[in-house]
This record gives C-alpha cells, structure tokens and sequence, in this order.
C-alpha cells in the first residue's frame, strides 16, 4: 500500500523524520508532499524544502517527495496512495487533525487517515518553534536534520548550528 504524508515541512524537523521513517517502514511506498500554500509565507521555497527532505530521506529507498497544491485527497488519488500518515505530537494536535481526517474523508470515502504519535523525545519539536529558536540564534542540531540547521544559520546570518 502506498501512503501519503502532506505538510508544509518549514522546516523539515526530526519530529516529521521519525514519522517519515516509521511511515517508510509501515508501507510499500511513501509520499512525502510539501503543499504550495499561497496563505502562508515561509522561510524556505518550496524547490528548497524539498531537497531539505531528499537529503534527509536518501537512506530511505521507498520514500519519494513532491510538491503539490489544491486539495491533498486529490493529491492522494494522482499517486496512488491509500493512506494519508499525519503525525501527532501532543492532544492539542488530535482535534484539529481529527476534523480535518473526517474532512477527507467526507471527500474522498476510499482514503483512510492513520495518525502516528511522534517519538516523545520529538514532543515538543514544531516548525514555528524551531524557526523562533533560530531566527534568535539559538542552537537546533538536535530539532532538525544537519542540512536544515545548515539552512536555517544562512537564512538567519548567523555561524554553523
């Protein structure tokens, strides 16, 4: 079975990769697709989250990564996938997730949507926090992979992670 992990990934954290992983290791195939929001202004193009998550997923041989817009069952049905995989990190995900699961599935009555708890040591890892720790000079070696630390100190003009 095939499944598809949608997010915006800005950026990419060690919370998204251990669901990543997980998810490689549940299915056939694994979708990872960074949504184009055009609501949202984010630090890193979308060309550049995308290589954030090619570089971070190249030990991962049934992991392929795309972007996409518009509605993600959509998405979904174009590659072929019968799951959507969407992480939770603590309850207060849980609602917000629960009510966009039956969404899509008010839309699209084939697809499932399987939540998997994010590792505890990731709990408190989100894309805003890592992006406030960074735009402030602290150090995020251990919420993001090297290459998105790497990224994160150039966009924000400051020395290595």
């Amino acid at each position: 079975m095939q499944a598809l992990y949608p997010g915006s990934f800005d950026p990419l954290t060690l919370g998204h990769l251990d669901v990543i992983e997980r998810g490689a290791n549940l299915f056939q195939g694994l979708t990872v697709a960074v949504l184009r929001n055009p609501s949202k202004n984010p630090c890193f193009s979308v060309e550049q989250r995308l290589e954030q998550i090619r570089q971070a997923t190249s030990h991962l041989s049934n992991v392929q990564v795309a972007a996409f817009d518009g509605l993600t069952v959509d998405f979904a049905q174009r590659c072929g996938a019968g799951v959507i995989l969407r992480g939770l990190r603590a309850l207060s995900d849980f609602e917000y997730e629960l009510q966009i699961a039956h969404t899509n599935k008010s839309l699209a009555p084939q697809l499932e949507t399987l939540f998997l708890a994010t590792a505890t040591t990731h709990s408190f890892l989100s894309s805003s926090v890592v992006k406030e720790v960074a735009r402030f000079g602290g150090s995020v070696g251990h919420m993001v992979p090297t290459g998105v630390a790497e990224d994160l100190a150039r966009l924000f003009n400051q020395s290595s992670p």
